[in-house]
């Protein structure tokens, strides 16, 4: 999509952070955008503050791991501009906890934010995009845990699952005029460690609290400190707008985590030439 300009976005998890980001870089590139979160106030917060700079900019509130809340977002972002364009599917949460902590609320939430309501917004958008013929493109965040594993097993499986689904559809979805990119961003400068702030009312008391001593707090801490002096979410919006006009199939943000992702590489290598020669029994 080599011109952005008078195209609309829908973007999820758009009132702060990485979705903010990439909300203000389309804004900034003519793009209409319908902002959409959770978190009522910091989305009218959001809104009031890219109307001030004369972007064509709308909001719904909506909790994405509620397949009907989803589409009533994109019921209004065709009421309100016609056309959809760009799906950026992006917001997440850092929930749950490690291997025998864990809920099933905690995965159902975690899961429910950022794999369910990517799956149902290629499944909601993708023939809203397709329909006009005017081609398109879906970003979708995972991470770089979507590609190394961590210390938060439902989070990994919710990225990972982010990254299988885009790899796939993006093949699937490039001759009926729409581009699939995948976001793995690294440590960027977000709320994601305070996630909670916006655990739905159903999940209250179901989720487990995060612990506060031992080797998942020693790693929460790690992880939260990193992401307070990470990278500018702005800076992330640039880069997947560029990724839109490129049609990248990948959205990295910096190479500090690109040797592990070669370890695990590797590591998958190896398992290949432990038995490299046999001949397998048929």
């Amino acid at each position: 999509m080599k011109e952005l300009a008078g195209k609309t976005a829908f973007v999820t998890g758009a009132a702060s952070g990485i979705g903010l980001g990439i909300a203000t870089a389309l804004a900034q590139a003519g793009v209409k955008v319908m902002l959409c979160d959770i978190e009522e106030a910091a989305l009218a917060k959001a809104m009031a503050d890219l109307r001030r700079t004369n972007a064509d900019v709308d909001s719904v509130r909506a909790d994405v791991s509620l397949k009907a809340e989803l589409q009533a977002a994109a019921d209004a972002t065709v009421a309100r501009y016609g056309n959809i364009h760009i799906l950026i599917n992006n917001a997440g949460v850092g929930g749950g906890l490690g291997y025998g902590e864990w809920t099933d609320a905690s995965w159902n939430w975690t899961l429910g934010v950022n794999l369910m309501s990517v799956i149902w917004g290629f499944e909601i958008f993708g023939p809203l995009i397709e329909r006009h013929g005017e081609g398109g493109q879906i970003v979708s965040t995972a991470s770089i845990a979507g590609l190394i594993s961590g210390m938060n097993p439902s989070y990994n499986v919710s990225k990972y699952g982010v990254v299988a689904l885009s790899e796939g559809l993006r093949a699937a979805l490039a001759p009926r005029g729409i581009g699939v990119s995948v976001l793995c961003p690294g440590f960027i400068r977000t709320q994601i460690g305070n996630s909670r702030r916006n655990l739905p009312q159903r999940f209250r008391g179901a989720v487990e609290d995060a612990p506060t001593a031992g080797p998942i707090a020693d790693f929460v801490n790690e992880i939260r400190e990193r992401i307070s002096k990470g990278i500018d979410p702005l800076y992330v919006g640039e880069l997947v707008r560029e990724g839109i006009e490129n049609d990248w199939d990948y959205i990295f943000t910096d190479n500090e985590l690109e040797p592990f992702v070669d370890a695990r590489f590797a590591a998958i290598k190896e398992g290949f030439n432990r038995i490299r020669g046999r001949v397998p029994r048929r």
